[in-house]
């Protein structure tokens, strides 16, 4: 029987290769996209010289935030002619995930969706050095910027988020029993109890990526509006709607089941115990990666 050897470049490389993902993940809010960029920094990775690198990890990872620059500005264009709200690509997410809680919390789609309001640069600086503390002078050989310039981008880029992301980190424990209460409500047609449950300013988006017939293209602002969108939708329905928990990046969530079928994923922001946020994705695009679950890493 023959022993299968591995090159080394490709030990190195699926060794970091769920670091590489996630770099690229939160850089782009897109698991398509990431995997692209893991692609196109695998085929350059093969074709160095690894004598050469003094660190793997390091180099690797700044192949990868290049890569994601590149694609985040196509992502740019994208996303101007996209249909209706742009949401991230929600990830099955291991229980590994959910217990680590600064990842659980940089994948939140709460905080990704902050993300989306940073300039392609600001965001690479961002999640290089607050979320895998990269050092400045390897964030500036990756952004092609000086050490100086990343300091001060990072600065920015942390006042910028730090005045949107959610105000505490909320408990799987709490989150689960507000989407318990939601979903209840909504098997129930109880609109009183839905507006128990959301704050009275809630935004509701819903992804369906002009895909999707009777998605809202705009997002939904106040509880009244919300209940109204959704006890009515599911009200008019001719299919047979069922919820089931769900763990999508690293947080307690619903898949709405169709017909037996994962016809969309619902995450939510919560605040004080009231759902602030509700975070809807239909575009079937971007439902191909709840199916498995997927290993993410700060390390």
């Amino acid at each position: 029987m023959t022993e299968h050897v591995t090159d080394p470049a490709t030990e190195i490389f699926v060794a970091h290769r769920s670091l590489l993902f996630t770099v690229a993940y939160e850089m782009l809010g897109s698991a398509a996209d990431a995997e692209d960029v893991l692609q196109e920094t695998w085929l350059r990775w093969v074709e160095l010289d690894l004598g050469q690198v003094r660190d793997p990890r390091a180099y690797l990872v700044r192949m990868t935030t290049r890569q994601s620059l590149n694609r985040l500005r196509t992502l740019k264009r994208r996303k101007e002619s996209y249909v209706g709200p742009w949401l991230p690509e929600p990830l099955l997410t291991s229980p590994d995930v959910a217990e680590d809680v600064e990842l659980a919390e940089s994948v939140s789609m709460a905080l990704m969706l902050v993300l989306e309001t940073l300039s392609p640069t600001e965001r690479a600086v961002f999640v290089l050095r607050e979320v895998f503390d990269v050092g400045y002078d390897e964030i500036a050989a990756a952004v092609d910027k000086t050490p100086a310039a990343v300091r001060q981008i990072a600065h920015r880029a942390r006042q910028h988020v730090e005045a949107r992301r959610p105000r505490e980190a909320v408990s799987a424990s709490r989150t689960r029993a507000a989407l318990e209460s939601f979903r209840r409500t909504i098997e129930t047609g109880d609109i009183q109890g839905l507006l128990d449950v959301l704050a009275p300013d809630v935004v509701l988006m819903a992804d369906g990526g002009g895909v999707k017939p009777g998605g809202a293209v705009r997002p939904i602002v106040g509880a009244d509006r919300v209940s109204r969108y959704i006890i009515g939708g599911t009200g008019k329905a001719k299919f047979t709607i069922g919820y089931r928990p769900t763990v999508v990046n690293g947080h307690p969530a619903l898949a709405l089941l169709v017909d037996g079928e994962i016809d969309g994923i619902m995450a939510i922001r919560l605040d004080d115990d009231r759902i602030t946020g509700l975070y809807y994705v239909r575009n079937p695009h971007k439902l191909t990666h709840i199916d498995a679950e997927n290993r993410l890493t700060l390390r």
